[in-house]
C-alpha cells in the first residue's frame, strides 16, 4: 500500500517524539533545511566542576540562507538583521551609533547597469501610472508575461559585454566610491590627502537584480566628521553637495576589461542615476511629493532587496555543475543565454581569475548583495552577538543562575541537514508559515504592516 503525503503527515504527528522534534524545528523558526548537530550542552559553576545543567541529544540549528527562495525562515532572520543594521545608520540610537546621525546630509542613490541592447519593458507615466506600450516590440505587457526583461533581438544583445559588466560591478562599485571621495573633496576645496581630516565618506548599500538579469545598486550615503557616526558633519557638506558629487562620480568611472577576441571593453554606469534626499520623518511614509525619501521605512525597504535571488524564475539557488544542469533550467530564453555566456566565457584561460563558471547561477555577478563602510552602522556580527547574549540571558533566568558564575561548555559534531522526508518538510513549512503570520499579525496591531519590518 502507498501512503499519500497526507497519510506521512498524520503517522509523523502521531509518533511519540513529535512535540520534541517540532519545539527544535520551532527553535530554527521553521529553517527549510536545518543543520542537524549531535552532542551535548553544559552549565559549571565557575568555581567548581560541578555540572548546573546537562542537555545531551540532537538540535536543530537555522541553515542561514539569506534567498527567500532557499528558506524563507531564515531569509525573514537576515532580512530583520538587515532593517536593523541599515537603520541604525539612518536614525541611529544603537550601542555603536548615536541619533544625531539623523541630521547630517544623507542621499538615496541608485545606479544601474548601462543598455546592452534592447529589452521587453512595461514602462508607465510618471504623472499617473498609466501602462504605455513596450518600447521595444510597441505591445502592452501584462505584469507577469515573461517577456518582460528578455532581449528583442537576442542575436544583437551584448551577451557577453553584460556578463563581464556583471562580473566586475563590484570593482565599478570601488572606483566610484574613491571617485566620490574625490569628488567632495574637490567640492571642499580640499585635495584629497587633507578630507579624511575634514570628513568621512559613510554608506551602506545593496544590490538588486532587474528583469534583464543585471544588477543595480541601492546607496544610503552620509557624510560624517573625520571620526566616523559620532563626529558632527562639516558645515560644508550639504544635500545639494552630496548630489553633484555622486553624479560626477558615477559619470567618471570606469574599469576596462577586454572581450575574447582582445577588444578592449569599458565597462561604465548606465545613464539613469537617481539621487533622492533622505529626511526624518513619519514612519507611515516613504516618500513625498518633492521626491525626498523619509528615513521611516527606507530600512526596510532597502533589506528586501537583500533577500531576493537573480529576479530570473525557477533560477538555481546553488552554483551550476554542467553543462546539463544548464539544458534543464526552467527559465527564459534570456537568462538562459546569460548563463551560458558566462558558462563559456568561465572555460576562457583570459577569465579565470572572475569565476565565471562558479557564478554563472548568479548570472556573473561575484559581489555581496548588501556592503557597508566601517562607519556606516553596526556590524552583523553585533547584531547577532547581541541576539545570542539576549537568549543566553533568557536561559540563565529561567534556570536562576547568574551569568557571571557559570561557563558553558558546548559540544556538538555534525550529523546531517534538512529534514527525513517530505513529511517533516511539510510539517516544518506550515511551522514557518504560522510563525510569519504571527509576527505580521503582531506588527499590525502595532500600526506597521511592513514585512520587512515584521520580519525584524
Amino acid at each position: 500500500m502507498v501512503l499519500t503525503l497526507q497519510d506521512r503527515i498524520a503517522d509523523r504527528v502521531q509518533r511519540a517524539d513529535y512535540r520534541d522534534w517540532r519545539d527544535k524545528v520551532t527553535a530554527t523558526g521553521g529553517c527549510a533545511a536545518p543543520i542537524r548537530l549531535f552532542g551535548a550542552w553544559r552549565l559549571h559553576n565557575l568555581d567548581s566542576s560541578k555540572v548546573l545543567a546537562h542537555l545531551s541529544g540532537d538540535v536543530m540549528v537555522p541553515c542561514g540562507n539569506r534567498r527567500a527562495s532557499v528558506c524563507q525562515a531564515c531569509s525573514d532572520r537576515y532580512a530583520a538583521d538587515a532593517f536593523h543594521l541599515m537603520r541604525a545608520g539612518l536614525s541611529g540610537g544603537s550601542k555603536d551609533v548615536p541619533v544625531s546621525v539623523a541630521e547630517k546630509p544623507r542621499i538615496f542613490a541608485t545606479l544601474t547597469a548601462p543598455s546592452f541592447g534592447a529589452v521587453h519593458n512595461r514602462p508607465t507615466t510618471t504623472a499617473g501610472g498609466k501602462v504605455r506600450p513596450c518600447t521595444g516590440c510597441s505591445e502592452f505587457h501584462h505584469p507577469d508575461d515573461p517577456r518582460i526583461g528578455g532581449a528583442v533581438d537576442p542575436d544583437g544583445y551584448d551577451y557577453i559585454g553584460a556578463v563581464l559588466w556583471q562580473a566586475h560591478a563590484g570593482k565599478l562599485w570601488h572606483r566610484f566610491t574613491i571617485a566620490l571621495r574625490r569628488s567632495l573633496a574637490r567640492a571642499a576645496g580640499l585635495t584629497v590627502r587633507d578630507f579624511k581630516h575634514h570628513a568621512r565618506l559613510s554608506y551602506a548599500k545593496v544590490a538588486e537584480y532587474q528583469r534583464r538579469g543585471l544588477v543595480h545598486f541601492h546607496a544610503v550615503i552620509r557624510i560624517d566628521g573625520p571620526d566616523g557616526s559620532t563626529d558632527p558633519a562639516p558645515s560644508w557638506a550639504t544635500v545639494d553637495l552630496v548630489d553633484h558629487a555622486v553624479r560626477a562620480a558615477a559619470r567618471s568611472v570606469q574599469v576596462e576589461t577586454h572581450r575574447p577576441d582582445g577588444t578592449v571593453l569599458g565597462l561604465v554606469w548606465g545613464e539613469q542615476v537617481d539621487v533622492r534626499p533622505i529626511r526624518a520623518a513619519s514612519a507611515h511614509e516613504v516618500e513625498d511629493d518633492a521626491g525626498t525619501v523619509s528615513d521611516g521605512r527606507l530600512a526596510a525597504y532597502v533589506a528586501k532587496y537583500a533577500t531576493k535571488g537573480t529576479g530570473a524564475r525557477d533560477t538555481p539557488d546553488r552554483p551550476i555543475k554542467s553543462q546539463l544542469d544548464i539544458d534543464h533550467l526552467r527559465v527564459s530564453d534570456h537568462h538562459r543565454r546569460v548563463i551560458q555566456t558566462a558558462w563559456d566565457l568561465g572555460d576562457l584561460h583570459f577569465y579565470e581569475n572572475l569565476n565565471l563558471r562558479k557564478w554563472a547561477h548568479m548570472l556573473g555577478f561575484r559581489g555581496h548583495f548588501l556592503t557597508k563602510s566601517k562607519h556606516y552602522s553596526t556590524t552583523f556580527k553585533r547584531i547577532r552577538e547581541d541576539r545570542r547574549a539576549f537568549r543566553a540571558a533568557e536561559t540563565l533566568e529561567r534556570l536562576g543562575l547568574d551569568a557571571e558564575s557559570v561557563i558553558v561548555v558546548n559540544d556538538w559534531a555534525y550529523a546531517g541537514s534538512g529534514y527525513a522526508n517530505d513529511a517533516e518538510r511539510e510539517l516544518a513549512s506550515g511551522i514557518a508559515e504560522r510563525l510569519r503570520a504571527q509576527r505580521q499579525r503582531k506588527y499590525a496591531r502595532e500600526g506597521d504592516t511592513d514585512e520587512s519590518v515584521a520580519a525584524a
